[in-house]
């Protein structure tokens, strides 16, 4: 169960990502709110259901992260600074997109300047990112069984002859 969850919350937060990477429409203040809300949603569903351990809550992190990047101040080189730290589960090219897509929604909002973006670039230069924009949704974590031993000895299992597994020898 834990496994399955873990999977679904990577589904939800690649596809969502992918698609706050893809329309300027939705890259906004209120969408970071919004995004923020509904992750607190599901990490106390997660909570409820005792699923904490699961690994699920981790795999939103990079929709964490860029909600709170279309929250943050966007001014000084202060401000570069604290997003740089704070977005370390999103690629440079991921920030730089997101804040090139940054569109007010209110004249109290202002767009991002090009200087501003440059300055974050700067900061990043040394990160050694892969250079793929988009996340894969179809990503497949891989599936853990557990070993459960038997109580039951190999010397005391019969084979039947109808199963013609002469070849086997017991020890």
């Amino acid at each position: 169960v834990q496994q399955v969850f873990k999977q679904l919350f990577y589904m939800i937060n690649a596809v969502a990502l992918n698609n706050l990477l893809l329309r300027k429409d939705v890259c906004s203040w209120s969408t970071g709110m919004q995004l923020r809300f509904n992750i607190s949603q599901l990490e106390e569903w997660l909570r409820g259901k005792n699923l904490q351990q699961s690994g699920a809550a981790e795999t939103l992190e990079p929709l964490i992260q860029a909600a709170q990047l279309l929250q943050l101040k966007k001014k000084t080189s202060e401000d570069a600074e604290a997003i740089c730290s704070l977005c370390t589960s999103l690629t440079t090219q991921q920030i730089v997109k997101i804040l090139n897509l940054y569109t007010p929604v209110n004249e109290f909002e202002e767009r991002v300047t090009v200087a501003f973006i440059r300055d974050i670039q700067m900061h990043l230069q040394e990160r050694n990112d892969p250079p793929q924009l988009l996340l894969d949704f179809k990503h497949v974590f891989p599936v853990l069984f557990p070993f459960n031993p038997s109580s039951i000895t190999m010397d005391t299992i019969h084979l039947p002859a109808s199963l013609n597994l002469e070849f086997l020898n017991k020890v």
